[in-house]
């Protein structure tokens, strides 16, 4: 269609989202689906945020919010920094969006000349390339498979970066493969960046919060301060704090790019909801014992899962540090045939066939840059998960 720009040539609609709307169609037409595409807790937003947000409405906090956000809550996320992550800095630094990706959306459009390189390590997030190209930028993508832990090394790093490298991307803990990055590890990669000063780092900690097994969360800026000046930290509200719908994320960083970053909301969305904003101030200055609550229910979750996976034919799952979502390699299925007389050429084939055979809604790993595997979101209630293994099992032993 002529009337379109061009750009959308060279991106395509969120796959996570497209799989999840397609299995919500399916039992809306009577199939019995397990869905587990949606990148989200299914754990309600506690109730004390809920309230907040309803004292906001009732006092008429309810009026157009600063492109940055509002005071309070850009004075909460830097205390929230300073108190989890050892890094200061002042509300001039923050920036509020409708959600990580709107936030990531500005960063890159504020900075991102045609033919600059974005690094992504893969997998990777599926909109982290889309919103490059959106931008005019290139991704270069560095596969980071299983036997590194699904993590970026530095002599990949190194032998990514190029003269025209603009950002390096990085998520700990990732989606979709739950690995984190120890503070060693951040150290090896910084001493990589520093000799590299041309290059702006984006680390996406969203899932901060959600680690297992005494896990201690560092971010890059915090165990690395020479790249500080040029570290944009983006997290938010989705995850550990269930507000995947409020649509609350946040960055820090220097105040020029804070700056451009709000210029552009300022022509585009203006700000989130300021609704939202005050459920956030209090979430973030409220009870967090509810984190760890969720968290050991997840990990009992992710065990489960991990067991019953790893007892299906052809699926091998390593136990993830994070976030809610194992990454199985489906390298065993490829070429397998099912009862269908089909034969399993990828692992878009494998999720195809889970869905139509026993009515699994998973995502594949080429949309997340990297197969042949496949995500599962363990967010999601412990007997449904048995009972999506126990299909996958079936799915499984059925191949010939």
């Amino acid at each position: 269609m002529g009337f379109l720009a061009d750009r959308l040539s060279s991106i395509k609609p969120s796959p996570t989202i497209s799989i999840n709307t397609l299995s919500q169609e399916l039992k809306a037409a009577g199939r019995d689906i397990i869905g587990l595409a949606a990148g989200e807790p299914d754990f309600d937003t506690p109730q004390n945020i809920k309230d907040a947000a309803a004292r906001a409405m009732a006092e008429g906090k309810t009026k157009y919010a600063p492109p940055a956000g509002i005071p309070p809550l850009r004075e909460a996320i830097c205390e929230k920094l300073k108190a989890d992550n050892e890094l200061d800095y002042t509300p001039a630094q923050i920036s509020v969006g409708c959600g990580g990706k709107q936030t990531i959306y500005n960063a890159l459009t504020a900075t991102v000349n045609p033919g600059d390189e974005v690094i992504v390590p893969a997998p990777y997030w599926v909109s982290y390339t889309d919103i490059t190209l959106l931008s005019e930028g290139v991704p270069v993508v560095v596969d980071c498979t299983a036997e590194s832990e699904f993590k970026i090394t530095p002599e990949q790093l190194e032998a990514a970066i190029t003269p025209s490298t603009k950002w390096f991307m990085m998520n700990s803990p990732c989606n979709p493969t739950g690995a984190a990055y120890t503070a060693d590890e951040l150290k090896a990669l910084g001493e990589v960046l520093k000799r590299h000063p041309h290059v702006w780092i984006m680390p996406d900690d969203m899932y901060e919060k959600v680690v297992y097994d005494g896990f201690k969360f560092t971010t890059i800026a915090q165990v690395v301060p020479e790249l500080y000046d040029r570290t944009l930290t983006l997290n938010g509200m989705s995850k550990a704090y269930c507000m995947t719908g409020w649509r609350v994320g946040y960055a820090a960083g220097p105040v020029e790019l804070i700056k451009a970053m709000n210029m552009i909301q300022s022509q585009s969305t203006t700000s989130t909801s300021t609704i939202s904003q005050w459920a956030a101030v209090e979430a973030l200055v409220g009870p967090q014992d509810f984190i760890a609550e969720h968290n050991k229910i997840f990990k009992e979750r992710r065990d489960l899962v991990v067991s019953m996976l790893n007892q299906a034919q052809g699926i091998e799952c390593p136990t993830p540090t994070g976030a809610f979502y194992v990454y199985p390699s489906v390298a065993g299925m490829i070429g397998k045939t099912t009862p269908e007389g089909n034969t399993l050429a990828g692992d878009a084939d494998v999720v195809t066939y889970f869905l139509e055979s026993e009515g699994i809604a998973a995502v594949h790993g080429e949309a997340f840059g990297l197969s042949p595997h496949f995500r599962i979101s363990y967010a999601t209630a412990t007997e449904i998960l048995e009972e999506a293994c126990i299909r996958i099992q079936r799915a499984c032993a059925a191949l010939t």
